[in-house]
């Protein structure tokens, strides 16, 4: 028994490793191939959508819309400076002392983890830039760590800002009724792909959520070579 068992160890070892083989084909083939979707206005809670995009439901018809914002460098910042880069921008204000600390301690984090990425960014922009005005957004900034290549604080026009944040990121809510354009920004960073579409929605306070962001990116940036 024990030489007929000699005998034929080859032929269980190749066995073995066939048998494995043919697993892992298995399991890969059955394994859900990861996916990002595709937003469009008429998939977001509408509180964070202007009304006259809510409609939109076609993947090839939104996208980002050209900006000009001002940075904490006193630089006025374009689509240009993210055009072909993968990003994240999300709304903020430098005295906000609830959720502002956290999402950008959190928004710190993951420019740690992507600096090593040379075509991902992070656009912030400020919900209050009658009060953000450059020096704020500069001194903020270095207090934060922010690397001036990797990530944007930008302040303008509060109308144009109201608009983007409505209209293209589709991530901030209506004020007061009776101060026009003003904006109440929720814990949403939002992920922006090369093609400028937006690609998934995380709550800035939750460390879980924001290294799901990280994941996300990674992928698109896999996807996108």
């Amino acid at each position: 028994m024990v030489a007929f068992f000699k005998k034929y160890i080859p032929f269980f070892i190749v066995l073995g490793i066939l048998s494995i083989i043919i697993i892992t084909l298995f399991y890969t083939a059955l394994k859900p191939k990861k996916t990002l979707s595709i937003y469009t206005p008429s998939m977001v809670n509408p509180e964070l959508v202007d009304s006259t995009v809510q409609h939109i439901s076609n993947k090839n018809e939104h996208r980002i819309a050209d900006f000009a914002f001002t940075n904490q460098n006193g630089k006025t910042i374009t689509q240009k400076e993210y055009e072909g880069k993968i990003y994240v921008a999300d709304f903020f204000f430098t005295t906000c002392p609830t959720i502002c600390p956290i999402m950008t301690d959190n928004m710190v984090w993951l420019q740690e983890q992507v600096k090593k990425y040379p075509n991902v960014m992070l656009l912030s922009h400020s919900v209050t830039p009658d009060i953000d005005s450059v020096p704020v957004l500069k001194e903020y900034a270095e207090r934060k760590g922010v690397i001036d290549s990797k990530w944007n604080l930008v302040t303008g026009n509060k109308k144009d800002i109201y608009y983007i944040a409505r209209k293209s990121y589709l991530a901030v809510k209506t004020g007061k009724p009776e101060e026009v354009y003003d904006m109440v920004h929720t814990e949403n960073f939002v992920l922006v792909d090369r093609k400028r579409r937006v690609r998934g929605f995380y709550d800035g306070t939750k460390k879980e959520d924001v290294e799901r962001l990280l994941a996300d990116i990674i992928f698109l940036v896999e996807e996108e070579k």
